[in-house]
């Protein structure tokens, strides 16, 4: 690196997420026509419940705030991500790197932090759906719209000022082709033990938890709509299906990630491609494609504007 004992003006190496040139080329095909397709879907989602008053129910604003999250997210990666595959050299500045990073976990902590929120919405709707308005009244809706942005700025801040305590002096070559902490702290000319310890603790543990007690709640709910009607039971299980899935798309790769000692294995390129570029593209359409309400207020504003 050009500095030494000091991050100032130091550059990054990507290594790419492969070394051959036709898979990158094929990636990069791929990525981007998951990218063109998929990515209007999801502000297609934001326009449709903002402008139908019919789709003003808690559950609908936070199905909106995901869906913006998880567009914002795809912005962080896939194009630059793209941009690399057709270059020789993959250089990214440091402060490029630690702000890539520090958006990376801002979105994916908030979003994690949102699911929760979603899950306790949906705990309240079928559990205690006499006392749902009352619960969810506006100033609630809003404290639970906000936190998961707090919480998801908190988590980031501290990922980012353990990194900016590092010395990084010796190889800037990034194993990966985005970066993340921990192909970051292993370039760390001192002992990492310790920080690796704190961040498994930060990322990992956190994830972990949100994780268990988003399937316990789950758990819950199933087991009170047991006894429900038939129709209230099969809206119910839809419900906790579409959220369960989410939950196993967005905490997997997480949890494969960063609860574990920062050591490579052969299956984490593709995790980590899947958990920045598709899942969060994916995961408001599996959303819409299983609430009736938004698909019929979708296809009445492509009809309307279609006829206009």
């Amino acid at each position: 690196m050009m500095a030494e004992n000091s991050t100032a003006g130091t550059e990054f190496l990507f290594y790419g997420l492969t070394q051959s040139r036709d898979i990158e080329l094929l990636v990069f095909v791929l990525v981007l026509i998951f990218y063109l397709i998929i990515l209007p879907g999801n502000f297609l989602i934001i326009l449709t419940i903002k402008l139908d008053p019919g789709l003003s129910a808690p559950l609908y604003l936070f199905l909106g705030n995901l869906a913006f999250m998880d567009a914002s997210y795809s912005f962080i990666v896939a194009p630059r991500m793209l941009v690399d595959f057709l270059s020789e050299k993959k250089v990214i500045s440091y402060r490029g790197c630690i702000t890539q990073l520090f958006f990376l976990h801002f979105l994916g902590g908030g979003e994690m932090l949102l699911l929760v929120v979603m899950a306790f919405d949906r705990y309240v709707a079928i559990c205690r759906p006499l006392y749902y308005s009352t619960i969810m009244n506006p100033r609630v809706c809003y404290v639970l719209l906000v936190a998961p942005w707090f919480g998801g700025f908190t988590h980031s801040i501290i990922q980012v000022a353990i990194i900016l305590h590092l010395p990084f002096c010796g190889p800037n070559q990034l194993d990966n082709f985005f970066c993340d902490v921990p192909q970051v702290i292993k370039l760390a000319c001192t002992d990492t033990f310790a920080v690796e310890l704190l961040m498994v603790s930060n990322s990992g543990l956190l994830t972990l938890l949100c994780f268990l007690g988003l399937l316990a709640s789950y758990a819950v709910i199933l087991c009170r709509v047991r006894g429900s009607s038939s129709e209230g039971k099969s809206k119910a299980l839809s419900t906790c299906t579409t959220h369960i899935i989410i939950v196993f798309l967005m905490f997997g790769p997480a949890i494969f990630i960063y609860t574990r000692p920062f050591r490579a294995f052969p299956a984490d390129k593709v995790v980590a491609l899947f958990h920045t570029v598709i899942f969060p593209l994916m995961n408001p359409v599996i959303y819409t494609l299983r609430n009736q309400e938004v698909k019929a207020s979708m296809r009445k504003l492509l009809s309307r504007h279609m006829v206009c």
